[in-house]
């Protein structure tokens, strides 16, 4: 089960919107071996794209250094879809890397950028099985 606060879950589904029509894309870092999402790091979409999201190599590289200073790692790695629903493709399977992390998707499909309903949901991603968790918000 994922848990994580209203105030980061706002902050997601604020960046998916900013972002659309383009995959929004960012990683929430927490204290190493807690399971607690806690600092809210919007990355760029290098990809620039509304149908895939990549990590610019630079600033993913300054993001592992800052987690490895702090002790932190990436408890929830999220990204939008902008015309599909909140499940990962098959690209995103194959881009999981992180056995530990939180998978979270947020599908702006039915309001775009503006207000109105999103779906926000969680997986975990291991060995290219997908799993998806319930997602408890505090």
């Amino acid at each position: 089960m994922l848990t994580i606060s209203q105030e980061l879950r706002e902050k997601i589904i604020a960046h998916a919107r900013a972002d659309h029509p383009d995959e929004a894309c960012g990683v929430v870092a927490g204290p190493a071996g807690s399971d607690r999402p806690e600092r809210f790091v919007p990355m760029l979409n290098a990809a620039r794209s509304p149908t895939f999201y990549e990590f610019d190599s630079g600033d993913l590289l300054r993001l592992y250094r800052e987690m490895d200073d702090r002790d932190e790692e990436p408890v929830v790695i999220y990204h939008s879809h902008t015309a599909t629903e909140a499940y990962p493709s098959r690209t995103d399977i194959s881009y999981a890397n992180e056995p530990g992390a939180h998978y979270v998707l947020v599908s702006t499909a039915e309001c775009g950028n503006g207000e109105g309903p999103v779906s926000f949901r969680s997986f975990r991603i291991v060995e290219g099985e997908v799993t998806e968790e319930e997602v408890r918000v505090v």
